[in-house]
């Protein structure tokens, strides 16, 4: 081809494909879509998304944002070629963030972001993070795909979610009434959720395992799709607790860090949370991962949710009400501790008993 006839390098010649970025708008609509709600009814594909907090039924409401990724767990969905449930952990990671706060989520917006777009993994995405929304009860309001050659190797991609919820002012968590004796209550996770995935990868490397090789901790799933079991959204029934019962003091989304990161950043300085070991269901990957990578105990504590992803704060004599609501709406539940006494420079979580790894 002579110069003549080529005019000069287009975007599509850079690597960037506009057609396909249309194509994943249109792909993506119906899901979009099905996560409306009220205070949102727009379409996608506006400047900004738009949310009407009247609409929503808020009278005097305080707002509250989060944002997260979904780390190293997507190199698994990467290398396993499984892009269904990415998306739903995208969400969790931030929806159940707000409702430790008391917040009810209200939108949603993502940042998709990879070397070369395929509309079909996009769609995948996108359908998963909706999910997410609908289990969450927020609307995706609008998001950002971005193709950038040269940022990500081939078939590499990364994802960013951004959430706002609302409570009425007055009654955002944690309450500034938690005392001694109050009880710790542990809902069951749905396995590794998006924390210590890059122990998770080591470990798997040194099993000498492929994705596709049956889970030795789960039947009839292969290794991949089974970490790559989506984190649990608890927000549903942790707002059903918090506006039925009125008792939950506080609430901690046990992620990195474990439990003796996340549950003292709700707590008094003056006050420990006293965990019984003993009282875990430690769900099969775990004893896998501690077993296969010699982990010990105390790193597994600080590395991984171990079996509970969310821990609730409720007065001894509302433990039973706040159980009952909980596990009516589909949670595990288990009496996990106790709220006692901390001296002046103490640790904020404190165990007893061992994991049953």
């Amino acid at each position: 081809m002579s110069q003549s006839e080529k005019n000069g390098l287009t975007y599509s010649d850079a690597g960037v494909d506009i057609d396909a970025g249309n194509l994943l708008v249109e792909k993506i609509k119906p899901a979009v879509r099905s996560t409306r709600r009220p205070g949102a009814d727009g379409e996608i594909g506006g400047f900004g998304g738009l949310f009407d907090l009247k609409a929503a039924g808020f009278k005097d409401p305080v707002l509250v944002a989060a944002n997260d990724g979904v780390g190293t767990k997507l190199k698994i969905a990467i290398d396993a070629d499984y892009h269904d449930t990415v998306g739903i952990d995208l969400v969790a990671m931030c929806v159940n963030d707000l409702v430790v706060q008391g917040a009810e989520p209200l939108f949603f917006l993502d940042y998709f972001a990879t070397g070369k777009l395929d509309p079909n993994q996009g769609a995948a995405i996108v359908e998963g993070i909706a999910a997410g929304c609908r289990e969450a009860g927020c609307a995706l309001i609008g998001g950002e795909t971005a193709e950038m050659p040269g940022m990500y190797s081939h078939g590499d991609y990364d994802l960013a979610g951004f959430a706002v919820g609302a409570a009425e002012r007055g009654e955002l968590l944690p309450a500034g009434d938690i005392a001694e004796g109050d009880v710790i209550l542990g809902l069951a996770s749905s396995g590794v959720h998006s924390n210590g995935f890059s122990l998770v990868r080591k470990i798997v490397e040194l099993s000498g395992l492929s994705w596709d090789a049956a889970a030795p901790f789960a039947t009839k799933a292969k290794l991949g799709e089974a970490l790559l079991t989506p984190t649990r959204i608890y927000v549903k029934p942790l707002l059903k607790a918090i506006r039925q019962t009125g008792s939950l003091k506080a609430l901690a989304h046990i992620t990195g860090g474990g439990f003796p990161e996340n549950i003292p950043r709700v707590l008094p300085k003056h006050l420990a949370a006293e965990i019984d070991l003993d009282a875990v269901e430690v769900p099969a990957v775990f004893s896998w991962l501690a077993k296969t990578g010699g982990v010990a105990q105390n790193e597994m504590l600080r590395t991984f949710n171990c079996g509970v992803g969310m821990i609730v704060v409720v007065s001894a004599d509302k433990a039973h009400e706040v159980a009952q609501v909980l596990s009516a709406e589909g949670e595990k539940v288990v009496t996990l501790g106790r709220m006692v006494a901390r001296a002046e420079g103490a640790a904020g979580t404190i165990y007893k008993g061992t994991l049953a790894l």
